[in-house]
């Protein structure tokens, strides 16, 4: 069946441009190079296209475009089209290689920043875009130079670079049920963007998240596929201007980019990377419910999930790529790859995947394999093995997305309007509406005897590790890709919970005072605790269970210290999912879901407390956008499925007109032990994460659960046991944490994250002891740290990070690792381990042994 989208290019075709009709049509009659025919193609009955929309578009195409498109690709070498479908990282990537290799693009990955930093200033950021801009247009060796785009994952304002308003993420403005609010912020992100150079964003993120351990379900507006799918467009429409208006790609708006096509949210277990066992009938109707606005607001890219469909890679799906996307939707930007999602293809690898191209995808994304890469797509093009017309199909996307851009006519970066005027970051009308967008996110979850709102003059307690962390309230991909861990300083527009809370209290003439741990001297009237998840992006985000995990214990004790001095609380919860917080529930008097709220904390204090006259200035409107669970086992859990049964339905949401009152609920999270388990952490509270064991043996290459070589004891740390004494004899030995099955870290490699360990160096030898990861027979990646543990010998417990690229560089394949962490000695020692895992490196420097204190 031909669907309205290909009738519409091909009638196109033939009246305008008849080169557009061979290059851009032959491929729909050929099959691809290695003869795979896609379901619909086939007639394969596991396929139904007429599933999926057929959509009625604005035209992203016209005759003067294609007409120049057909002129630049007469005029650019084999070598040339192969460089537009290549992207890579500005980490990894200079602007020489950009002008050698012509690349169609660079981005910069959520740790990569000028300069080798994670997160950088604004006139850094646009002195980086102009030397790739410059690069790009060199007109050396090529007939016409074609200039890049530079992207950024600008997903919740422009989040990357110093002084940016942070808008909270997608969870919350999901709640806020305001298409006109997150058209607003879109328009006022692509401005923050034009201030840096950028030319596009991966946003937005149109996934529809059904199961809440899924670590990047904040990313997702909602549950339901029509709250999703009434943003996706006004979203496009911020951004790039409405399609063909005098608006459409001005001097202040981007290129977007709706993603993960497709089914990320669907995943098995919620697992990031995962595979989604929808129907296809459930796949185009909650997964697929963002593209059709999306397409029909003229987004010009598309990203490709990670993810699979019932084991089939996105990246390499002919038939949702093709058959579905670019015929039945009539889509005719590019699809671009994620982070060498390509390398996900079965048979493919970071640096060879004609799969990928042959099925559809028309950039990839090629961060730290882009040099590979290359070279393999060149010679595959050389060999037929990519046909001329699926490459030149692939280049005409991506110049006609470039042309509506107006790449030729923009000129440098920094010469274009907007260009490094750092008033437009943080400018006060931004602020106002990320304030506005906090207030209008917050959901009203408890409010027993109506203890809010509160008055201004007040004496009010907050506490909480949460209450003046600016960091902890924006979450993940904020200025590093999991977030967390960063100064106030490195917020100049930014305000933290407690200091809107702070300016309220006072205009009212109240007292206030911030005590983290919720000790106080004198009684106050009330208190509020602000507290929540630590920041996370996908793979650190994953969960087992949606139970609140805060280890410490230390919200939860504050809370009830507090109750039983007779204080009310306010409870502030931070995160990006609903889940289980009984207990905190019970000992608050009121409880308000506040997401990740990003950088305007005074939203909170807007909803909290009486206008100082004493009338309800703000009332709580946000409704939740995700079911919230009875009990931590309770995912997936939405509305409409079978036995829906939650704590608080979809849409719940109190106002200060509603009986607030919560009886007390059950604290049996319903979970065993066997249901524990996070990922990246390796060994923690004395517990081995699931698959993980303790091998030891003389050297690395004889490791056994009963090696014999070494003496192991548990001994303290923090709590009873909770760590692994390792005695080495004179001859040395080897431990590791083995696991039963391969582990890929490697993007968490180029991601900047870093092991963490905590040591206590007890004895050492003079000889070397070696600290690294293993990666099957005969492949290892260790570095000698013996000097810098000596360094600690009898001082304690301190604590030791390696930036995970430093083991790359020793040689270790982070593909595909057998022992996330292992110590080979070449002498005598003991030593002893605890809290093994994974972090965000926050200073953006690689650290191949830094220790600090514990």
């Amino acid at each position: 069946m031909i669907g309205r989208g290909e009738m519409r290019r091909a009638c196109f075709c033939a009246a305008a441009v008849a080169l557009f009709l061979i290059s851009a049509c032959a491929d729909r009659r050929d099959e691809a190079a290695d003869g795979k025919t896609s379901g619909a193609q086939a007639g394969e009955s596991q396929y139904n296209v007429t599933l999926w929309p057929e959509i009625e578009t604005p035209d992203l195409t016209n005759a003067e475009t294609e007409a120049r498109i057909d002129a630049l690709l007469a005029s650019m070498t084999l070598e040339q089209k192969v460089g537009q479908i290549i992207q890579a990282d500005s980490s990894s990537v200079t602007p020489e290689e950009v002008r050698q290799y012509r690349l169609g693009s660079v981005l910069s990955g959520g740790n990569s920043a000028p300069g080798g930093k994670a997160y950088a200033t604004a006139d850094e950021w646009l002195a980086m875009a102009d030397a790739f801009y410059d690069a790009s247009v060199d007109p050396e060796g090529v007939e016409t130079a074609i200039p890049i785009l530079l992207g950024i994952d600008a997903v919740h304002g422009h989040n990357n670079v110093i002084g940016g308003t942070v808008f909270p993420h997608n969870i919350g403005l999901g709640a806020a049920r305001d298409p006109d609010l997150v058209r607003r912020i879109a328009e006022a992100t692509a401005k923050e963007l034009r201030v840096t150079g950028h030319d596009w964003t991966f946003a937005p993120t149109v996934a529809v998240p059904q199961d809440d351990r899924w670590g990047r379900t904040y990313e997702g507006f909602s549950e339901d596929p029509d709250i999703v799918a009434s943003y996706a467009g006004v979203i496009v429409e911020g951004l790039q201007g409405e399609l063909d208006s005098e608006a459409f790609m001005g001097p202040d708006k981007v290129v977007s980019t709706a993603k993960h096509y497709l089914g990320d949210g669907g995943t098995e277990g919620g697992r990031d990377q995962g595979d989604a066992q929808a129907s296809e009938a459930d796949l185009a109707r909650i997964h697929g419910a963002g593209y059709p606005p999306a397409i029909r607001a003229g987004a010009l890219s598309v990203m490709a999930s990670f993810s699979s469909w019932k084991g089939e890679a996105l990246h390499a799906h002919r038939y949702l790529l093709t058959d579905v996307l670019k015929d039945r939707m009539g889509f005719d930007g590019f699809v671009v790859g994620d982070w060498n999602g390509h390398a996900k293809v079965e048979g493919c690898t970071n640096e060879d995947c004609p799969a990928a191209v042959n099925a559809g995808l028309d950039m990839f994304m090629a961060p730290d394999s882009w040099k590979g890469l290359y070279e393999n797509t060149l010679n595959e093009a050389r060999a037929g093995e990519i046909s001329e017309a699926r490459l030149d199909d692939a280049v005409r996307r991506i110049l006609r997305a470039k042309l509506r851009f107006g790449v030729f006519e923009q000129g440098r970066p920094s010469g274009r309007p907007l260009s490094g005027d750092e008033t437009v970051l943080g400018a006060p009308e931004h602020k106002a509406l990320a304030r506005e967008a906090v207030r209008k996110s917050l959901v009203l979850l408890k409010n027993n005897e109506g203890v809010l709102p509160l008055r201004r003059d007040l004496k009010v307690l907050v506490a909480g590790d949460g209450a003046d962390d600016i960091s902890k309230q924006s979450g993940g991909w904020t200025l590093t890709w999991q977030g967390g861990g960063l100064d106030k300083a490195l917020f100049p527009n930014g305000e933290s919970v407690f200091d809107g809370l702070k300016a309220a209290v006072e205009s009212g003439g109240g007292q206030i005072a911030l005590s983290e741990n919720g000790a106080y001297d004198e009684k106050p009237d009330v208190a509020i605790v602000v507290f929540g998840e630590d920041s996370y992006a996908e793979f650190q985000g994953d969960l087992d269970n949606v139970a609140f995990n805060d280890p410490s214990g230390e919200a939860l004790a504050i809370m009830r210290k507090l109750k039983a001095d007779g204080v009310p609380v306010i409870s502030v919860f931070l995160s990006g999912r609903p889940l289980w917080v009984n207990p905190e529930l019970n000992a608050s008097d009121a409880f308000v879901a506040a997401w990740l709220p990003g950088t305007a904390g005074g939203g909170v204090a807007d909803v909290l407390f009486r206008d100082s006259d004493g009338a309800v200035n703000y009332d709580f409107t946000g409704r939740l956008s995700y079911s919230w669970p009875k009990n931590a086992a309770q995912t997936p859990l939405n509305k409409g499925d079978e036995g829906y049964d939650p704590l608080f339905a979809l849409g719940y949401g109190l106002t200060y007109e509603d009986d607030g009152s919560l009886p007390a609920l059950s604290e049996d999270s319903g979970l065993d032990e066997s249901d524990k388990g996070t990922p990246g952490v390796y060994f923690a509270g004395g517990e081995f994460a699931p698959s993980i064991k303790l091998m030891t043996g003389a050297d690395v290459s004889s490791l056994s659960e009963d090696g014999g070589a070494v003496s192991v004891r548990r001994v303290d740390h923090q709590a009873q046991e909770d760590a692994i004494e390792l005695s080495f004899p004179e001859s040395g030995g080897a431990a590791a944490l083995a696991s039963g099955e391969a582990i890929d870290l490697s993007r968490e490699t180029v991601g900047q994250l870093e092991l963490s360990f905590a040591f206590r160096a007890e004895m050492f030898g003079e000889g070397a002891m070696d600290i690294g990861v293993l990666c099957g027979e005969g492949c290892a990646g260790m570095i000698d740290l013996g000097d810098v543990l000596r360094e600690g010998e009898g001082a304690g417990w301190r604590r030791m990070r390696v930036t995970l690229a430093c083991f790359a560089d020793a040689g270790a394949d982070m593909s595909r690792l057998s022992a996330p962490f292992a110590i080979e000695t070449h002498g005598a020692a003991r030593i002893a381990i605890a809290d093994v895992h994974l972090v965000q490196d926050a200073n953006g420097v690689k650290d191949c042994g830094l220790v600090e204190a514990n």
